[in-house]
């Protein structure tokens, strides 16, 4: 049995080395209610659909406990709301700073194809974002055969109704056959909700949460550190396979067909 398809995570995944835009758009929105929230506490719940991953964040201890310092009162829904309304234009505002393809993805992507491989796409931006992302990583050579948002399935990460509605797209079967890639936790429970294979990618996405232009010129040793600490997490949520990035991920494919192939 041969894989037949890849679902891939976007931010940190294929585009936008280290997942920046969002973190930028969350800590804005935040700032701007008197309420500051750290690099890692706006990382913290990565993946997730971005409402939900403002109400994560809302519901961090150390982010309540200033939330309400600030405005007496706990964030409730209609402040998670709030939040929402202006994190969708800063983030759009965002992605125009964070949508350079990640090295490797589409020469990766090449690859992929020509074993046969459909290629399809889930996210926790909404389409709007995500329409912008299409285009400017088409401009750079990638686009994949499917791309679903949140949204239009009713319900995004850990569920994994993206990836089934991504199966129905490609029209694939069996889901042991596809492989999910992804950067976060969520990614991984995501495609393991859904029955496919998963591979976690560390250096290029959100667990190391690093630039590139930060991520070389890092000495090898905290390069290492540093992917230790995404591998941890990745593996914790479940992936069956780690890789640094989507361009190192041939060697990994070709095992899980061997594995299909005996009937794993």
């Amino acid at each position: 049995m041969k894989i037949q398809a890849i679902v891939m995570d976007w931010a940190g995944t294929t585009i936008d080395f280290g997942s920046q835009a969002p973190v930028a758009a969350i800590r804005q929105v935040f700032e701007e209610q008197g309420v500051p929230v750290s690099s890692d506490e706006a990382r913290a719940h990565m993946g997730l659909p971005k409402r939900d991953h403002i109400r994560a964040t809302c519901a961090m201890p150390a982010v309540a406990a200033r939330w309400k310092a600030r405005h007496g009162a706990v964030a409730d829904e209609r402040a998670v709301e709030a939040l929402y309304a202006a994190f969708i234009p800063r983030q759009i505002s965002c992605l125009e700073d964070h949508s350079e393809l990640i090295p490797g993805v589409a020469e990766g992507v090449e690859r992929f194809r020509a074993r046969g491989i459909k290629i399809g796409s889930t996210t926790g931006y909404t389409r709007a974002m995500l329409d912008v992302l299409i285009e400017r990583a088409a401009a750079q050579g990638y686009r994949p055969d499917a791309a679903v948002t949140p949204e239009e399935v009713g319900m995004g990460r850990p569920a994994p109704f993206m990836c089934f509605e991504n199966a129905i797209r490609l029209r694939v079967y069996p889901l042991r056959a596809c492989v999910k890639i992804g950067d976060t936790p969520s990614d991984i429970e995501e495609g393991r909700n859904a029955g496919m294979w998963t591979i976690g990618i560390t250096a290029t996405g959100n667990e190391a949460g690093l630039t590139r232009q930060q991520w070389e010129g890092m000495p090898e040793t905290e390069r290492a550190e540093a992917e230790a600490r995404a591998r941890e997490r990745l593996q914790a949520a479940g992936a069956d396979f780690i890789a640094a990035a989507v361009a190192d991920c041939d060697p990994i494919l070709d095992e899980i067909e061997r594995r299909l192939s005996a009937g794993g």
